[in-house]
């Protein structure tokens, strides 16, 4: 029997990606916006609390299990900005190159470039769930001083990867779900929907 979850998101490749890892174990993910599930103010001071407030909200609008996930950026120099702010860095309607932008402009000069991205995967029961299993992964880098690669999203064109020489822009889609933090953290709750079969 085909059970259904709910993938906190309207990222269209999100739920792509996840759906096609977790097929093979009976499990369909639909994205909220199937069930006009709107945006939840993401209200928390961490990636943890952000993502359970988007799995709490999906699962208690659908009636349906829940996963959500909260990315970002953390970069040393900056005290650890943009973090939870990384896709409004600069500003609510910022642009992939706005907060591009912005991160190269807070970074001329500094010498202590590196960073990392971080990914928090919740999945929830339902909206009470007390118990939610929470994944998290990072994914070392730098920060680069210019721009390099046409790939992937958000910070991906300044991310330097060093084991592959290159940005994060630059990688296929397979070496980057791989390496990436959001890889890694989908393996950690590939491997707990394993364990509960």
């Amino acid at each position: 029997m085909t059970r259904q979850i709910v993938l906190a998101t309207g990222n269209q490749g999100k739920v792509a990606e996840l759906g096609s890892m977790l097929k093979d174990l009976n499990i369909e993910v639909l994205p909220q916006s199937q069930f006009n599930v709107g945006e939840v103010a993401e209200t928390g001071t961490t990636f943890v609390e952000n993502a359970i407030i988007k799995a709490r909200h999906a699962a208690k609008i659908t009636g349906l299990p829940a996963i959500a996930d909260d990315s970002g950026l953390e970069v040393d120099a900056l005290k650890g900005a943009p973090g939870v702010y990384s896709a409004r860095f600069a500003g609510a309607d910022a642009s992939d190159q706005d907060n591009i932008d912005k991160l190269l402009d807070a970074m001329t000069g500094e010498t202590q470039r590196t960073a990392r991205f971080w990914c928090v995967l919740v999945y929830m029961r339902h909206a009470d769930d007390p118990t939610p299993v929470i994944c998290q992964a990072s994914w070392e880098g730098r920060i680069t001083e210019d721009q390099q690669g046409l790939q992937g999203f958000g910070y991906d064109p300044v991310f330097w990867v060093e084991s592959d020489q290159c940005t994060s822009a630059q990688l296929s889609k397979a070496q980057k779900n791989a390496l990436s933090h959001r890889g890694q953290a989908l393996q950690q709750l590939l491997a707990h929907f394993k364990g509960q079969l």
